[in-house]
Order: C-alpha cells, then sequence, then structure tokens
C-alpha cells in the first residue's frame, strides 16, 4: 500500500514534513515488520494485531505515526480542492459538524473552515509526535501514563479528516484514480483502531455504511441518521 499511495498522491504537497523513525531504534523495526506485513498482501484484519512479545504502546505509536503520514500525504494532496470558499464548515455532510478545540488557541469549541482545521490538527499532532515526554524515543523511556489516551484523540481527529475527504471530495479521489488507495488506507486504520478499541463507537457513525464493507463488517450498511456536533478536544 505504502507503494501505492507514494505513487498515487504528490509527496510534495503533505501538509507537514513526514515523520521519520530512527534507525536502529525497536521503532524503526517495528515499522519495518508492519511495513513488510502490509506488502505481503496479508488480511488487513491480520496485520493489525499486536506481534507477540512486543509493547502494545511501541505498536500503537508507530501506527499514529505511521497513519498521520499516509493521511497528511492524502489530504496534503487533495487540498487544493478542500478551500475556504467550498468547505466554509469543517464537516461531514449535513448532518456533521467538527469544531475544534486545543486548550490554547482555541478554548472553547470553535467553529472553522475545513482548511483551518486541518491546519490546526496536522500542527497540533506534529507537536504531539515530536514531544519526547509523549511519544519518547530513547531508550529506557517509559511512556507517560495517559500515552493511550493522546492516541485517541489523535486518532479521532485523524478519522474526521477520512470522513470530510469521502463525503466532500470523493469524486475527486475518483478522478485522481485513487480510490483504491484511499480504500486501502481506511481499512488499515479501521482494523487498526478496532482491534484495540482506540475510538468511541459514535465517532465512527459517518462511514458505518461504506461501500468496501461486506457482511460481518459490523454496523451495518448505508449512512447514519443522526446530527452530531463534536466539540474536538473533548474527544
Amino acid at each position: 500500500m505504502a507503494l501505492c499511495l507514494k505513487q498515487v498522491f504528490n509527496k510534495d504537497k503533505t501538509f507537514r514534513p513526514r515523520k521519520k523513525f530512527e534507525p536502529g531504534t525497536q521503532r524503526f523495526e517495528l515499522y519495518k515488520k508492519a511495513q513488510a506485513s502490509l506488502k505481503s498482501g496479508l488480511d488487513l484484519k491480520a496485520v493489525v494485531q499486536l506481534p507477540p512479545g512486543e509493547s502494545i504502546n511501541d505498536w500503537i505509536a508507530v501506527h499514529v505515526v505511521d497513519f498521520f503520514n499516509r493521511i497528511n500525504l492524502i489530504y496534503g494532496t487533495m487540498s487544493e480542492y478542500c478551500t475556504e470558499r467550498s468547505c466554509p464548515i469543517m464537516s461531514g455532510g449535513l448532518k456533521y459538524e467538527y469544531r475544534w478545540q486545543d486548550d490554547s488557541k482555541y478554548k472553547k469549541p470553535t467553529k472553522l473552515s475545513a482548511p483551518q482545521y486541518m491546519c490546526m490538527l496536522m500542527d497540533w499532532i506534529e507537536m504531539l509526535i515530536n514531544n519526547e515526554d509523549i511519544f519518547p524515543t530513547r531508550i529506557g523511556v517509559p511512556f507517560p501514563k495517559q500515552f493511550q489516551q493522546v492516541c485517541t484523540k489523535i486518532l479521532t481527529r485523524l478519522f474526521r479528516v477520512f470522513v470530510h475527504v469521502y463525503i466532500h471530495h470523493f469524486d475527486s479521489i475518483i478522478n485522481m484514480g485513487a480510490e483504491a488507495h484511499v480504500n486501502t488506507c481506511y481499512k488499515h486504520f479501521y482494523y487498526f483502531i478496532r482491534e484495540f478499541s482506540l475510538i468511541d463507537h459514535r465517532e465512527l457513525e459517518p462511514l458505518v455504511r461504506m461501500p468496501w464493507r461486506g457482511e460481518g463488517e459490523g454496523e451495518g450498511v448505508g449512512w447514519a441518521q443522526h446530527s452530531w456536533v463534536w466539540a474536538g478536544a473533548g474527544l
């Protein structure tokens, strides 16, 4: 999948520089193991499972960074179609609106355009994954107690990028010939967050009726019928 994504999307249009793993570290070895499994054509449900003997926090950290890189690449290429005029509100159709809160500049849930929301999101994630107190890279340094909680918040917000791109820019995905690659990336993300119960099931409702999902995949078929306004940092 990684090779396909790079062929379809313009790596020069990433929103933020790719976060790389330091060669020789355990995190780098886990990343290589995960990538090898992806390229081998294994079932994605099996690919996301924790390898025997490995730390769950290391496994989650590797995937959070990798998903950030992939989604950053996807949206960076799509961003020319996502403008202040076309997307004045960060939303997933008429039923879902996402507001931004970061306890810094935006202390209360604030309505932003999709491009503004994406900029705030990528800056915020980049700050977190580069913070050694949250994503330690030195050998012997433990993860903080709130690590998985932070990852849940990151992954929840990254999921909203998929929601916006699928609902508002799917025609552009098709025109780029990228549908299969974006679907694969999303399926990998979806199976990972479900494997470790990392996102509240309510957040998944906008995409519960994805066309690639067959029988037995879980939450049914078709678009959800509820209206929500998510408060960003609250989840």
